[in-house]
């Protein structure tokens, strides 16, 4: 009879290298899904290549952003799902640029584990590729760490870097927004991937709920309702951007409205927002009233039902509605830009 061979002292120590291996290629065919003509590189390499050759730009400028999914992954654990959260995290990244007008050309993805489950990796990893494919970028690489006595058993961290290009003069900084611009928002899926440290406080903690609970007012489960993934808005934005002159555009993350829209708005603007204008989804309402949380921490923490807010002119508004409406889109006009005088906020509510 033939001995089994015995594991490496590393194996023992918690970290398989023959199981990093075995994941890298179980993963380049779904990966591959994703490469655009770009990609030089194949996956398991030391670093990803993309060529610009192919692009047609006069003066392009490369934009950035990495994020994570933060404590979402805490539902995802207690479902024990991992098909979705990948999709969260190329979310997170690629909406950033976009609102800076940069098309996404290619993502990279840190995933952190306790033990390499090949199983629940290859979920993660097929989430992220999804997403990619919607947001029109190549998955040209990753890390995946095995960290024992690190995290908790069964438990991981997801993180990701996205890079898009952009033609300088068509870059989106908000510079060009004045008085009597509209704001449309575009709906969100729901919570996207912020907020979840309070959510999880109130229903878990205070409300004692688990992620199998129904909720009459949601029509699902607790668990599907926070499970549900960050809205991508490569589609809406291409075909705005296509044909109408947007001014500023704002991805609504952590912040909510009110950090979100300051960071685009010039000084001498401020932003009337109406909250009558639009209808938030049931989740909102369901945190807000079982959590008992201030309206204005309420306008701070969540999106409130707009992922992404466009700054257009008075005169692109209606047919931009009409655009969003063709395209089965959820758009509102929420509200206005006005003069600002010094000491006053940025994005201020009215009823």
């Amino acid at each position: 009879m033939a001995k089994k061979n015995k594991k490496s002292l590393y194996a023992q120590a918690g970290v398989d290298i023959d199981a990093g291996n075995e994941f890298v290629e179980i993963i380049k065919p779904i990966i591959k899904k994703t490469f655009m003509p770009g990609v030089l590189m194949d996956i398991g390499g030391f670093a990803g290549a993309y060529s610009l050759k192919s692009k047609d730009y006069k003066n392009p400028v490369l934009v950035s952003s990495t994020d994570g999914v933060g404590t979402k992954l805490k539902i995802a654990f207690m479902m024990d799902k991992h098909d979705t959260v990948g999709i969260d995290l190329v979310a997170m990244c690629v909406n950033d640029i976009m609102v800076q007008g940069a098309t996404p050309l290619f993502m990279l993805d840190y995933l952190a584990m306790d033990r390499l489950d090949l199983k629940k990796a290859e979920q993660i990893i097929k989430g992220i590729a999804a997403g990619c494919v919607e947001a029109g970028c190549s998955l040209i690489g990753g890390e995946t760490a095995e960290m024992p006595d690190f995290y908790r058993k069964g438990e991981y961290d997801l993180a990701g870097f996205v890079v898009g290009i952009v033609e300088n003069e068509r870059i989106m900084d908000g510079s060009e927004i004045s008085y009597g611009c509209k704001l449309i928002g575009i709906s969100s899926s729901g919570l996207h991937s912020n907020g979840y440290s309070l959510v999880r406080r109130i229903l878990f903690d205070k409300m004692k709920l688990t992620v199998h609970d129904y909720i009459e007012e949601l029509g699902r489960s607790v668990g599907e309702e926070l499970l549900e993934p960050t809205r991508i808005y490569r589609r809406v934005i291409n075909s705005i951007l296509r044909d109408f002159s947007v001014l500023g555009m704002a991805h609504i993350t952590g912040g909510g409205l009110i950090d979100n829209l300051s960071r685009i708005l010039p000084k001498q603007c401020k932003a009337i927002i109406r909250k009558k204008n639009w209808s938030r989804h049931p989740i909102f309402n369901f945190l807000q009233k079982n959590g008992r949380i201030p309206e204005q921490e309420m306008l701070r923490t969540f999106n409130c039902g707009i992922g992404l807010v466009m700054v257009v002119s008075d005169k692109d508004m209606d047919e931009i509605m009409l655009r969003l409406k063709a395209m089965g889109e959820t758009g509102f006009y929420i509200g206005d830009i006005e003069p600002r005088e010094e000491k006053e906020a940025q994005v201020q509510f009215i009823d």
